[in-house]
């Protein structure tokens, strides 16, 4: 299968990389992505441009099982799809101006066959896409979590209240002065 996928042209994307446990986080301290991988014996994570250290609590890991996010203290996590929502709003939006196009000519055979075609590559990408883990709070992503279902799908409550704290909340800026 896997070579039949290369054949397509699927072999660069993320969802076909080795699956390594990481996680993908802004730092608290300066907001630079960065990606590194952990296990359960991780104790801290790091940021490689300011040298700020996060602490990991020993219950944040279990084998390769997330409880909690290893950034902030929150167990609120969801499950999502391991792709860029611009990729898949950027398809919509071609096969829609394609088959609009198409059907201004009166084209009909061509306006369902770009809509079908746009439709078949939606359900290809989301059969084939791994999963990702997010925390409502920080938005760390954590790729090759076992048992990421447990944790559930995305919650419009749950995420509201983390939004409405954030707005709340002054953001601290690292590099203002008091």
């Amino acid at each position: 299968m896997a070579q039949g996928l290369q054949l397509l042209g699927f072999d660069s994307l993320s969802f076909m990389k080795s699956c390594s446990v990481n996680i993908t986080y802004a730092c608290p301290a300066c907001d630079t992505p960065i990606r590194t991988e952990f296990d359960s014996e991780t104790s801290e994570l790091a940021c490689k441009h300011c040298d700020k250290k996060i602490a990991i609590a020993n219950d944040a890991v279990v084998g390769i099982q997330v409880g909690k996010c290893l950034v902030c203290p929150s167990k609120d996590l969801f499950l999502r799809k391991d792709f860029p929502q611009r990729v898949g709003v950027a398809l919509v939006g071609i096969g829609i101006l394609g088959s609009s196009v198409a059907w201004y000519y009166t084209n009909l055979p061509w306006t369902f066959g770009i809509l079908f075609a746009t439709a078949l590559i939606d359900v290809l990408l989301y059969t084939l896409v791994g999963d990702a883990l997010m925390c409502y709070r920080c938005h760390s992503q954590y790729r090759g979590v076992a048992e990421m279902e447990s944790h559930g799908q995305f919650e419009l409550e749950i995420h509201e209240k983390y939004r409405q704290i954030e707005a709340r909340m002054p953001a601290a800026k690292p590099h203002e002065t008091t």
